[in-house]
């Protein structure tokens, strides 16, 4: 393999950043307890034009990294053997591929990921793929490792996204800009409202309680909706913040905008996610619904651990789900 790791994971991804960045950490984790060298394969064409890799753009990528597509023409064996001789076609085309009626399963990950329970597969070249993070099908092996056992999985995540996640220049610079402007700490508020609709009253109760405790916090907004960008700008008036992004009418998500207007790139939106995810992280106390990655991940980045309004904490669908979803 020249001068490439001579066992690799090559680290696949599919949706938003929330989702990608959590998975990829999943990823970084089985790399190291397989001993294999990680590779972030983020070139689907959601956050940089298809065949570019986003994450090298988005994050300064840790030095040693290889490029994915050094492994394009890869002629060896792959686990899983879906992958053989499509190394450089993105996630959601194989599932289209393979079985178009299955994006929306819990489980066709497995069909397109190296087998998590086992540690000692073969092929030189293993791939990685979850939609979703499987940190609880990693549990059994963290605790056998002295690396991982006894640590809190939220202190592991936290490790590896300062070690892998670091955002680049522009997104840190703007961060800096918008707490200047704010001058106070601030309450930061997540709307998820284009795919997924969380119930906005008990988000706005949820914030109004807060106020009465920090009545001269600001508040900063992060969404993906223009409707409630305006809703919240009319209630809080002057207090409130949020970045100035590119909402689509048609409430479509950023990672599937084949266009915008001038001026507007994927990967300048996702930059500009970057920075609410970060300006999120910074709050004095975060409302939001956890079932939502992009909320989770601020919570992760920030070590925000009882600073955290969840209104669906004892919501039993959503605890349900993403209880099952971990151990699929």
């Amino acid at each position: 393999m020249d001068d490439l790791h001579d066992r690799t994971l090559l680290i696949k991804a599919k949706g938003g950043l929330g989702n990608r960045m959590l998975s990829a950490i999943c990823g970084l984790i089985f790399a190291d307890l397989t001993g294999r060298g990680p590779v972030i394969d983020w070139r689907d064409g959601s956050y940089a034009p298809e065949g570019e890799n986003a994450y090298p753009l988005l994050f300064d990528a840790p030095e040693g990294m290889a490029a994915p597509d050094a492994f394009d023409d890869w002629q060896g064996a792959v686990s899983p053997a879906t992958w053989q001789g499509s190394l450089d076609v993105p996630a959601a085309r194989m599932v289209h591929r393979h079985d178009p009626a299955a994006h929306s399963s819990a489980r066709i990950y497995r069909r397109f990921c190296t087998d998590l329970s086992r540690l000692d597969a073969p092929q030189a070249l293993a791939v990685f793929w979850c939609y979703l993070p499987k940190f609880a099908r990693l549990a059994p092996h963290l605790r056998r490792d002295p690396r991982f056992a006894r640590r809190a999985r939220s202190a592991i995540i936290e490790d590896y996204l300062a070690r892998y996640f670091t955002p680049n220049a522009r997104v840190r610079a703007a961060v800096e800009t918008e707490i200047a402007a704010m001058g106070r700490p601030h309450l930061g508020v997540h709307v998820r409202y284009t795919d997924r609709k969380v119930p906005v009253h008990r988000i706005e109760a949820a914030l109004d309680r807060k106020l009465k405790d920090q009545p001269d916090a600001a508040i900063f907004l992060a969404t993906d909706s223009a409707e409630i960008q305006d809703r919240f700008a009319q209630r809080y008036g002057g207090r409130m913040h949020s970045t100035d992004k590119y909402l689509a009418a048609d409430g479509a998500r950023l990672h599937e905008m084949f266009s915008g207007p001038d001026g507007v790139t994927k990967q300048t939106e996702a930059e500009n996610a970057l920075i609410d995810i970060l300006l999120l992280s910074r709050s004095s106390h975060l409302v939001c619904s956890r079932h939502s990655t992009f909320a989770e991940t601020a919570i992760l980045y920030g070590a925000m651990t009882g600073r955290v309004t969840d209104i669906d904490r004892l919501n039993p669908k959503v605890v349900i789900k993403r209880t099952v979803q971990d151990y699929l």
